[in-house]
């Protein structure tokens, strides 16, 4: 079933809606220039049609009714008046994106005041943003940046203004509506988790160690700035949560005296979460980087300028992406703008995804001192392990992509559209438990949710998730001991819970047989119910301090 969304404007958009119809459900717009109404009358078309995902694309001159005064950034009467009708129309179980500003219109050419139009903009920009801080499920769709990129002669027509009000040229509302279908498909996808690195031609240009006089090139001009700009572009994206890692065959001295020393270097040591600098078999390396993140192969991206290289990856390693790499430097950065789009890109960033090379840098010390330890209880009492539970709604955000995004420690793997999330946060019949988990190497962020249905007698464990990040640490034990420690207090006698398998939650296939319930029904390989008397939970093994004051 194609995913249902609406597009509401103050002009005419007829042509870019037709654009959409072939990869969603489209609701049919009374008209434009109503785009507060249909919000606010809730014997509307567009209540009854229900969209997932509302776009507000409006052309802020329209908003303004051609009033160029300047009321001052927090006082224009036009922009206050259109966001307070808005906010008041929010539904807190949809998801709304709203334009920012780019001011066009041929009266802005006569201002003698050049600074005006940027006022003007900046004030809807302003509104705007507090309205997504104040609420969750509004965002900002990105049309300035679109104009910007296709340049105002482009963007708009004076006589398809004229003609039927409609703003934008065909191939501004292309770029639109291909903007609207990237937005949506980003929370249907699994974006990909690390992007692993060669330094040689990739990097930089040249060899490294190669010349004792004759440095990489690196720089600030010519095709040095062309390799320098590729790692500003992969800098930002390690910023925005993309785990980075090097997979190079050279002399590890010689490639880390380039990476901490020179001086046009952008990506520093500290900035790659693992490092493979070896002339092992690169496919080797990805297993080992796998296996020591623990994360599958799926969740990989491997750029290399080597096409030998870079096809003995995708023969030995399907799972594993591999991109194309540019013939000419010049077009480094722009194939990883693509690449990132493609494969990493997210609706929302979270604390947890800004954390990302921190907490997997964290993660290798951890495996360092497991294969340091023989005892493996002796290793877990080392890790000092707190898990502390957190407040669900505060971080609903993260709640929706932890239960999305994992596969491997998830009893059902069933998925929330982020509204149907914020309707179950509001259930009274549902309990959310969200854990953030600690040790003595750092923080794993949020890593576990629980949602049990307690409107039967006996609750049932609806979902239990955990990222793959703390798995094998018996944390689980704890989770789960909370949660049945809590429904007692509430007071009730059992719990059921469920599996379902599929094919990638294998670990959580005999969790609850470990945990001491009973298997009630079980449906060949494919699905198992279990119950357990609260009253006589048996002992578990674990090493971990539970934190029970709720942030």
């Amino acid at each position: 079933m194609k995913t249902k969304i609406a597009v509401l404007s103050n002009v005419n958009m007829n042509f870019m809606l037709r654009m959409l119809k072939d990869e969603f459900d489209v609701y049919e717009t009374e008209g434009y220039g109503n785009e507060l109404g249909v919000l606010l009358n809730p014997g509307s078309t567009y209540h009854e049609f229900d969209a997932k995902f509302t776009f507000f694309i409006m052309d802020l001159m329209e908003v303004l009714e051609h009033d160029l005064t300047d009321y001052g950034i927090d006082s224009n009467p036009h922009i206050k008046r259109w966001f307070s009708l808005f906010e008041s129309g929010i539904d807190a179980n949809k998801l709304y994106y709203v334009s920012d500003a780019c001011l066009w219109g041929m009266e802005t050419e006569a201002l003698f005041d050049s600074q005006r139009k940027l006022a003007l903009e900046y004030a809807w920009t302003k509104s705007l943003s507090q309205i997504c801080e104040k609420h969750s499920n509004v965002r900002i769709f990105p049309y300035r940046k679109l104009i910007e990129k296709l340049g105002e002669d482009n963007s708009f027509s004076l006589k398809m203004w004229y003609m039927g009000k409609i703003l934008h040229t065909n191939e501004a509302q292309g770029k639109i509506a291909g903007a609207i279908k990237n937005t949506v498909n980003l929370y249907t996808r699994t974006p990909k988790k690390v992007l692993l690195l060669d330094l040689d031609n990739t990097l930089w240009g040249g060899i490294a160690g190669e010349h004792d006089k004759t440095p990489v090139v690196l720089s600030d001009d010519h095709t040095g700035l062309a390799y320098k700009n590729l790692q500003r572009v992969i800098k930002q994206m390690q910023e925005n949560g993309v785990v980075l890692g090097i997979v190079s065959k050279n002399n590890e001295a010689d490639a880390m005296a380039i990476i901490d020393g020179h001086s046009h270097m952008v990506l520093r040591s500290e900035c790659f979460a693992v490092k493979r600098i070896n002339w092992n078999n690169k496919h080797e390396n990805i297993i080992e980087i796998a296996n020591e993140l623990n994360l599958g192969l799926d969740s990989f991206v491997f750029f290399d300028d080597n096409p030998t290289e870079r096809e003995l990856v995708k023969q030995m390693l399907p799972q594993v992406m591999v991109p194309d790499f540019p013939k000419r430097p010049e077009e480094l950065a722009g194939v990883m703008l693509g690449i990132y789009h493609e494969y990493f890109e997210k609706a929302v960033l979270t604390k947890e995804d800004l954390a990302k090379t921190k907490q997997y840098a964290e993660n290798a010390k951890r495996v360092l001192m497991q294969e340091s330890v023989s005892d493996f209880n002796e290793y877990l009492k080392q890790l000092e392990i707190v898990v502390k539970p957190v407040d669900a709604a505060a971080n609903a955000e993260r709640l929706v992509q932890l239960v999305n995004k994992t596969n491997q420690f998830n009893l059902t793997t069933k998925r929330y559209e982020e509204a149907e999330m914020l309707q179950v946060l509001k259930d009274k019949n549902k309990l959310v438990y969200l854990y953030q988990v600690k040790d003595c190497f750092g923080d794993y962020g949020i890593v576990s949710a629980v949602i049990v249905d307690v409107s039967t007698q006996i609750p049932v464990m609806e979902e239990f998730v955990m990222s793959c990040r703390v798995m094998g640490k018996r944390i689980e034990n704890a989770i789960v001991e909370d949660v049945e420690k809590h429904l007692y207090k509430k007071g009730y006698s059992k719990l059921k819970t469920m599996y379902l398998k599929t094919e990638k939650n294998k670990p959580v296939e005999n969790l609850f047989e470990s945990l001491g319930y009973t298997v009630t029904f079980k449906d060949g390989e494919n699905k198992k119910e279990y119950e357990i008397d609260l009253s006589h939970c048996p002992n578990r093994d674990y090493c971990v301090k539970m934190d029970t004051n709720v942030q």
